[in-house]
């Protein structure tokens, strides 16, 4: 089965007409996307979109052996033409399946929000699911679940319609994850690639051609992330963003409760109400037993606050207890955590400040929590595959 992605963009395309925002500005060349549209083998069109006939004319195809037009969503904005001799476009209720005469079969899929999503089978039995624009599948089970060779969803919008298809075994290692139906909500180029990537699904330009179930270098998502930043910059954020595609993430919270702190806790609650619903939050700051068991992905935030912990109990604020032990025990603590992070075989992504770049500390006890932090970031980033840094909410690849 043939596929041609005749658009990739969102409804009203990328750049948006007449939007003044810096992704649209750049959204040029190979980075500009019409909305999104697909040709199947010739002969099945889901989604009938301005300009489509001509999109396939530079595609190489003609949209002359179309024998269904299959709507998605609803379409805003004026009517769409239909060109001559192409089949009234239509949606399919929910769960209806269609046989075509040229072999292929099409099964609505019901979304939890507006708009259908569709399974096709072809004559060859590969079989892909496109998703609509802001949509994820609803009403999912394992027993009943089906695998895809292709999913094209919109892996930006809505991740965890790829989080709720991975859970019950719908996307696997081998699923080609394409995004569609692209907007200006990230930036085009290396940032959209690098994000998409940590979900384990590309973008590719308009008018390109693709096998269904033919070998595709699907991104390897990184086993080990260490995510460094200042106050508020946006590295939590990030490191969620990494991992909000896929289930049952494990989040561990190193800060602890602080009681009677009610900003503190404001800050919390900020971080649980934007974590999916499906993770699991674990507040503990014994980080090596978590790294060594296998289980899902999972997410410290941070290691600056681990940090302090274990200079606690090492004594490490006190001159004398440093001298005496402290130093060599907080060293251990260390060397035992990036052991761990070296073992480890589940997906792991830490957060971390970054704290020397700004005021010397005033006192002793400053300066040396500055130093070990350095030094503990440092030896953590050794042991990962991928390195970032988020300065203003923009992520420079530091390593991978």
């Amino acid at each position: 089965m043939e596929v041609t992605l005749l658009g990739t963009g969102a409804p009203a395309g990328l750049p948006r007409p007449d939007c003044p925002c810096a992704a649209c500005a750049t959204a040029l060349g190979p980075d500009a996307r019409a909305a999104t549209a697909l040709l199947v083998d010739g002969a099945l069109l889901l989604d009938l979109t301005p300009g489509a006939a001509f999109a396939a004319a530079r595609a190489g195809h003609s949209l002359g052996g179309v024998r269904q037009v299959l709507l998605s969503h609803p379409h805003d904005g004026p009517p769409v033409e239909v060109p001559a001799g192409l089949p009234q476009p239509v949606r399919v209720p929910d769960g209806r399946e269609l046989t075509l005469l040229t072999g292929h079969r099409v099964r609505a899929v019901a979304m939890d929000a507006g708009g259908t999503g569709y399974a096709v089978t072809g004559p060859d039995g590969r079989r892909l699911l496109y998703l609509p624009p802001g949509g994820a599948p609803a009403g999912l089970e394992t027993a009943t679940a089906e695998s895809y060779d292709m999913v094209l969803a919109d892996a930006v919008g809505r991740p965890d319609a790829l989080a709720r298809l991975r859970a019950v075994g719908s996307v696997g290692p081998t699923t080609d994850v394409l995004a569609v139906h692209l907007d200006h909500d990230v930036p085009p180029g290396g940032e959209l690639r690098r994000r998409l990537a940590a979900a384990g699904a590309r973008a590719v330009p308009d008018g390109t051609t693709l096998v269904v179930g033919a070998y595709e270098d699907v991104p390897d998502v990184p086993r080990r992330t260490l995510v460094l930043g200042g106050a508020r910059s946006g590295k939590s954020v990030e490191a969620e963003r990494r991992l909000e595609s896929f289930p049952d993430v494990l989040y561990v919270a190193t800060g602890g409760t602080r009681g009677g702190d009610t900003e503190w806790a404001a800050r919390v609650a900020a971080h649980r109400e934007r974590r999916p619903g499906s993770w699991r939050t674990s507040e503990t700051t014994d980080l090596v037993p978590v790294l060594a068991a296998d289980g899902p992905p999972v997410l410290i935030d941070c290691l600056s606050l681990w940090l302090t912990y274990v200079m606690d109990e090492v004594g490490a604020w006190d001159d004398a207890e440093w001298a005496g032990g402290g130093e060599k025990a907080l060293r251990e603590r260390v060397r035992e955590l990036t052991e761990a992070v070296r073992c480890a075989r589940r997906t792991v992504v830490a957060v971390s400040n970054e704290v020397g770049s700004g005021i010397v500390p005033a006192t002793a006890s400053g300066r040396r929590y500055r130093d070990e932090l350095g030094r503990l970031n440092a030896a953590f980033a050794s042991e990962c595959e991928q390195v970032l840094l988020i300065v203003a909410g923009q992520a420079v690849v530091l390593r991978g």
